[in-house]
């Protein structure tokens, strides 16, 4: 049976760019990149670590705008053929009927979901420490808070496109009130995106063989999972810490469809780590942070972006069945 993706509608207009001919990775960067420069917004320092998704033939999206404060904010971008982005020049603003949790100070590296019919916007939240948000969208102009999902500290909150046994998933990486120098990936369940429990572990570093590698220092999901007729594909990120600091990568892994913190495969090598000049310059070094991707069932492609030094968005490419292949290949559960 040939690899496929199973669900989610099909993208005739997913951005897309052919693999150069003198390329042979199994990913491969836009020729376009960065495709939202830092200062697409003129009151922004830097837009990255952000998510799309397609919305009314075209594509909309939250994006990390650290303003000319530097302050973290969340704002709204939207774009027809998913490479020119028109980003908000003001701040996302929740309703929210919950005084107690209202007033955030900071919102960054959203994930958008589609799901039950609304898009569902989740970010990591400072709410007396850094927790994850979440709330909803039904059009890209009015947005509803809902309540925190966690108790801080925890980052990388990645809900599952749809119900698995009947319950909501989310992907979660506990961590500190710093940088974090550890981090696995957990998955809880929900019955109704307000109370969370089961939690299960995914996966962690790898260190079990005391070599250095590209993730042994922690791990974070990146985009809400693709269901494929192999399992759910993640894209994530892998941290190395080096004499220079730490360095973001991209990896992926299949996991179980009916039990997704069982890992099936993972891989070894890194897909895609900093070695462009617009990744590894900027506000931070070396940082190459998968958030969101778009995937057509009908052709297989699939467009991933991925913030770029903390600073700038980037989009690579890939086909579904190739990357499972090599998936496969170079596992290393």
């Amino acid at each position: 049976m040939p690899i496929r993706i199973v669900s989610g509608e099909n993208l005739p207009n997913v951005p897309w760019e052919p693999r150069p001919a003198d390329c042979r990775d199994v990913v491969w960067r836009s020729q376009r990149n960065p495709v939202i420069p830092r200062h697409a917004s003129p009151t922004a320092d830097s837009i990255y670590n952000s998510a799309v998704v397609p919305f009314r033939g075209g594509f909309a999206g939250v994006f990390r705008c650290d303003d000319r404060a530097r302050n973290m904010t969340l704002r709204v971008g939207k774009s027809q053929n998913g490479f020119d982005f028109q980003i908000d020049d003001h701040r996302l603003e929740f309703e929210c009927a919950i005084p107690e949790i209202a007033q955030f100070l900071e919102g960054y590296d959203p994930r958008v979901v589609p799901l039950d019919g609304r898009y569902y916007v989740i970010w990591c939240n400072n709410y007396h420490g850094y927790t994850i948000g979440l709330g909803w969208t039904e059009d890209f102009e009015r947005f509803v808070q809902l309540e925190n999902v966690f108790l801080p500290f925890n980052r990388n909150g990645v809900l599952f496109p749809r119900k698995v046994g009947g319950e909501y998933l989310m992907l979660s990486r506990p961590s500190d009130a710093g940088h974090t120098p550890f981090g696995d990936i957990f998955v809880s369940h929900s019955p109704d995106l307000v109370y969370w429990g089961k939690h299960r572990h995914v996966m962690g570093p790898k260190r079990e063989s005391g070599l250095v590698n590209w993730q042994m220092t922690k791990v974070g999901a990146g985009p809400y999972p693709i269901e494929t007729s192999e399992g759910w594909l993640l894209f994530y990120h892998g941290v190395l810490t080096t004499c220079n600091g730490f360095t973001y990568s991209m990896g992926a892994a299949l996991l179980d469809l009916e039990k997704p913190w069982v890992v099936r495969y993972r891989t070894r090598p890194y897909l895609l780590s900093p070695d462009t000049l617009y990744e590894g310059v900027g506000n931070t070094q070396n940082v190459l942070f998968p958030c969101a991707a778009l995937a057509d069932p009908a052709t297989g492609r699939i467009a991933v972006y991925y913030g770029a030094a903390d600073t700038s968005t980037a989009l690579a490419f890939c086909q579904v069945d190739e990357l499972i292949d090599y998936v496969r290949a170079n596992s290393d559960v």
